[in-house]
């Protein structure tokens, strides 16, 4: 027994140390700390806190933490430099690490709000996410690093209603659009899609329409604050998407997928993209699906929950839309599309 204790100890450890990576990552991340340490190649903390504006003292214990970790050599003494661990938390590099930095940040906050409001029942909702500064700007980026690759590979080819919109020319609504990272993933692809992105947080089009302007879309991508409840366009869209957001408006599902329909031109498509909730509960325990659960209970602390394919495939064809299911990430998400007919 004795034996096992220990075991179980060990493993414990290991996990602690990794979430203690991920919190010194995050640092760097957010404060810009990585990037200007691969600018100059090997500085002094002193240095760092100056190119950065944060306070020497705090810096400099950062460096030893980002030292201890590997993320940072020490060249010679009191001179920092990137390791090749610590290269992999730029966020110009291809398949970075920062969503899992973030990720784990994001975790631990809503793990200490979850711990709280379970004694009250309190459901805070979504202005829970305004409470942590350091983490909103990066929220989009974290999605886009996350799931972007997962779009690309297994998503744009393989669904036809964005190859159809295409060859028509046609727009597409992106419906909590976020940093407008699946807009521009998509346009980029299909060089006839315009496309329209709105999202309920200022931060987020800011950022959409940055990034927009960094990679040339601007003349087929138009960003704006708007309310998924009261969305107006100049003409019946050939395509609405709703990536990874219908679960926060599930409550109001009755009006959400009239609105869809209703603002779809006949033959167009909705398309939605949802983390896919396990009808058999024992697929929980698979490993690539533990984080679908902790994840489902910080949606509860923003009033949502996690959707079984069916019941989104039930409500599209409610409102008279012909449903077309794609499972996707070996069955952790699942992508919907609902026709209207022509």
């Amino acid at each position: 027994m004795e034996v096992e204790r220990d075991k179980l100890r060990e493993q414990i450890m290991r996990q602690a140390q990794g979430a203690l990576s991920m919190s010194i990552a995050y640092i760097g991340i957010v404060n810009r700390l990585f990037a200007h340490l691969a600018d100059a190649d090997s500085v002094s903390p002193k240095w760092l806190a100056q190119k950065t504006g944060m306070n020497t003292d705090y810096v400099a214990r950062w460096c030893d933490a980002a030292y201890a970790f590997e993320y940072l050599e020490q060249p010679v003494e009191n001179i920092f430099g990137l390791t090749p661990l610590g290269h992999a938390f730029l966020d110009d590099q291809p398949g970075n690490l920062i969503s899992f930095a973030v990720q784990s940040m994001l975790s631990a906050h809503m793990a200490e709000r979850a711990a709280g409001l379970m004694r009250t029942g309190e459901c805070p909702g979504e202005k829970i996410l305004n409470e942590w500064e350091t983490i909103l700007p990066w929220f989009g980026p974290m999605l886009e690093h996350m799931f972007g690759p997962l779009l690309k590979n297994e998503i744009i080819d393989r669904v036809p209603a964005f190859s159809e919109v295409d060859a028509q020319g046609g727009t597409i609504i992106d419906l909590g659009c976020g940093n407008g990272w699946y807009l521009r993933a998509i346009i980029g692809s299909y060089p006839k899609l315009r496309g329209i992105g709105l999202d309920g947080i200022g931060e987020n089009i800011d950022q959409a329409v940055k990034a927009a302007e960094r990679e040339g879309l601007t003349n087929r991508l138009t960003f704006a604050v708007g309310d998924i409840y009261n969305f107006h366009v100049d003409e019946p869209a050939n395509l609405i998407a709703m990536n990874r957001s219908l679960h926060h408006v599930w409550d109001q599902k009755k009006k959400i997928f009239t609105i869809l329909r209703d603002h779809l031109c006949p033959g167009g498509s909705v398309v939605i993209w949802e983390p896919n909730w396990p009808l058999e509960y024992e697929n929980l325990r698979i490993p690539d699906r533990r984080a679908l659960a902790f994840q489902n209970l910080s949606e509860h602390v923003l009033g949502n929950h996690f959707l079984h394919a069916d019941e989104i495939v039930a409500e599209l064809k409610a409102v008279g839309l012909k449903p077309e299911v794609f499972s996707i990430a070996g069955g952790r998400d699942v992508v919907i599309t609902g026709t209207r007919s022509k």
